[in-house]
């Protein structure tokens, strides 16, 4: 970090799914972000559950069946997205690929893809979809892609400025990189505060505002060129909270929760996720 970097006290939260550790998120207010304090040097064991969805195809519970009908919901609206920025080679990245379902979905509209996934187990069940991922930015070839896309991972990567890096190397000339991930500035986030399900510490490791999205990538030549809301990521992140908060699901206050932050985000555009679309110029 830069040294006219200031750091002050944000608020405590814990881990609610897995170890109920606690952790303070410290915010950057030059960059505009919050950082997860202290960051485990053993990440992976806070990974270790099968409740851990996005690493699963869970249909167990009911939050679980909810999140893979929007999930479905998803890939079709994210293929649609990028075939948006589609070039003649039609090669794309998924960074973060959990069990493949995005990357299958634009092999089938005929995307050379490629893809990462440091977990052992959801690479496994992408596997069983006919599709191949590496462990580590690092084994992947060295090729550059006509886009690149990061769906709720960015949040999850240690070394941040090094990754940055490399995201910016892998990218062609005028290609395309598209971040999805929470947004600690929606309504959602301010009111449910440490029981905020999208913190996740410390799978979070940071937690992003447009500002720092556009201070972090723009020194690397990658400019933000626009943003889109992820609608239900409010409903579902707000399920969650309401069961950290008081340990009861509450479907309705919920869905009524998640609605009012939609509609607050009309104005203020502070969504409780956000799709950044940037471009390397």
């Amino acid at each position: 970090m830069p040294l006219t970097t200031i750091m002050k006290p944000y608020l405590k939260t814990k881990d609610f799914s897995i170890s109920k550790e606690v952790f303070e998120l410290v915010h950057d207010e030059t960059l505009d972000m919050l950082i997860t304090n202290p960051q485990p040097e053993d990440i992976a064991k806070y990974y270790e559950s099968e409740d851990y969805i996005s690493h699963t195809d869970a249909t167990k519970s009911v939050v679980d069946k909810i999140y893979q009908v929007v999930k479905k919901y998803s890939i079709q609206k994210k293929t649609r997205l990028v075939n948006s920025f589609a070039n003649k080679h039609k090669t794309l990245l998924d960074v973060g690929a959990g069990t493949g379902d995005f990357m299958l979905a634009a092999k089938n509209q005929n995307w050379k893809v490629d893809g990462v996934e440091p977990n052992y187990d959801a690479r496994m069940r992408a596997v069983e979809k006919g599709i191949g991922l590496m462990d580590r930015m690092e084994s992947l070839p060295g090729k550059k892609y006509n886009v690149i896309t990061l769906w709720h991972v960015l949040e999850h990567l240690p070394d941040l400025e090094n990754q940055i890096i490399k995201l910016a190397w892998h990218l062609e000339e005028e290609g395309t990189l598209v971040i999805a991930v929470p947004n600690f500035k929606s309504y959602d986030a301010k009111y449910y505060k440490e029981h905020w399900a999208a913190y996740d510490v410390p799978r979070h490791l940071w937690h992003f505002s447009k500002t720092s999205i556009e201070k972090l990538f723009s020194k690397h030549g990658l400019k933000l060129v626009k943003t889109k809301p992820m609608i239900f990521d409010a409903f579902y992140v707000a399920l969650l909270s309401e069961k950290y908060k008081s340990g009861k699901q509450n479907f309705i206050k919920a869905f009524l929760l998640g609605l009012w932050s939609n509609i607050k985000a009309l104005k203020t555009k502070e969504h409780s996720s956000l799709i950044y679309i940037l471009k390397k110029a």
